[in-house]
């Protein structure tokens, strides 16, 4: 099997479930997936998904590490990562012997060299927030790798206690602007919650810690115009994911639409959500092409900005509240 083999299914990037070819459109600015994780894979191997990703044209990939789930072993999770990481350059190295390179993005450095952590307690592990998880979780953020906290907030779907969810929180948020980094936030409100109990409190936290200055991303968000203005209004970036693409979204859209262009961001939450035409499959950090895209036709479409103009700024967002 040649190298391009080992990284494209049947000559192609993307095949949807029926097997079926599925073009992945060219970027017009490096791509970011602000969050992905790269430990809960079932079909994807981690270090052929980052050099596909690189194939994709994503020049940043920042990687979620929970303490209390994949990251116990803040060492062993740390030697993964750096395998992963090298393996997608040996393999993106031998794809680039045979003809196979990612799309040229002067001044943007390889994917390889930009492949950050978050770490965080998640709302599900809120009640295993013992010492050493967050001994763990304080020898994750002081790795050269680790750019924030996350993902870290409040989940009214699951059976962990409220109060405790809410302590852990204020706590991660407090270490956040202590070390001055950025967070990723999980806010999720329970199923069918029209005032949006979790983002409601999620914003009397945010008021009573205080905001980082390094900046608060909204992960995943798949809410309405009216639940996110408040975040945006607070300075906080909403990270757009696959769901932007589903059928049945024009809520999101709306959001998408109504966001400040300074204050998007793009993410797969792979290997969950994959976007339109490739829902169904195991999602992937390179399938943030194809949410990237959605967003600049749906700003299009709106004449809030150009498909150019909204590349530009997803890119400059991510590099922004994650510097190298």
């Amino acid at each position: 099997m040649s190298a391009i083999d080992d990284l494209l299914d049947d000559g192609e990037l993307f095949r949807d479930q029926k097997g079926r070819p599925r073009p992945w459109p060219r970027p017009l600015a490096p791509l970011a997936d602000t969050h992905g994780h790269l430990t809960v894979f079932r079909g994807h191997d981690p270090a052929r998904a980052v050099a596909r990703a690189a194939l994709a044209g994503v020049r940043l990939l920042v990687v979620p590490a929970d303490p209390t789930e994949d990251a116990t072993d803040a060492r062993a999770f740390l030697r993964s990562l750096d395998g992963w990481v090298e393996g997608a350059r040996s393999l993106l190295a031998a794809a680039a012997a045979e003809g196979l390179v990612p799309p040229a993005f002067p001044g943007a450095p390889d994917l390889c060299d930009n492949v950050r952590v978050v770490a965080g307690i998640h709302p599900y592990g809120a009640a295993r927030a013992d010492d050493a998880a967050m001994a763990s979780l304080s020898e994750l953020l002081a790795d050269p790798r680790c750019a924030g906290v996350g993902e870290i907030g409040l989940d009214f779907t699951c059976d962990v206690p409220v109060d405790v969810q809410r302590d852990v929180f204020c706590r991660q948020l407090r270490l956040a602007r202590e070390l001055a980094v950025p967070c990723e936030l999980h806010i999720r409100d329970d199923r069918d919650d029209p005032a949006a109990a979790a983002h409601a409190m999620a914003l009397e936290v945010l008021d009573e810690v205080g905001v980082p200055e390094a900046g608060v991303d909204l992960h995943c968000y798949t809410g309405d115009p009216a639940v996110m203005r408040p975040f945006v209004e607070r300075g906080c970036l909403a990270a757009f994911g696959g769901a932007v693409t589903f059928k049945r979204s024009d809520e999101i859209r709306d959001a998408a639409c109504a966001c400040p262009l300074g204050q998007m961001l793009t993410e797969t939450d792979s290997p969950y959500m994959a976007p339109v035409p490739l829902r169904g499959l195991e999602c992937e950090p390179a399938m943030v092409c194809l949410t990237a895209r959605c967003l600049a036709d749906v700003r299009a479409e709106c004449g809030v900005s150009d498909p150019a103009e909204t590349y530009a700024a997803l890119w400059k967002n991510a590099a922004r509240l994650f510097p190298r």
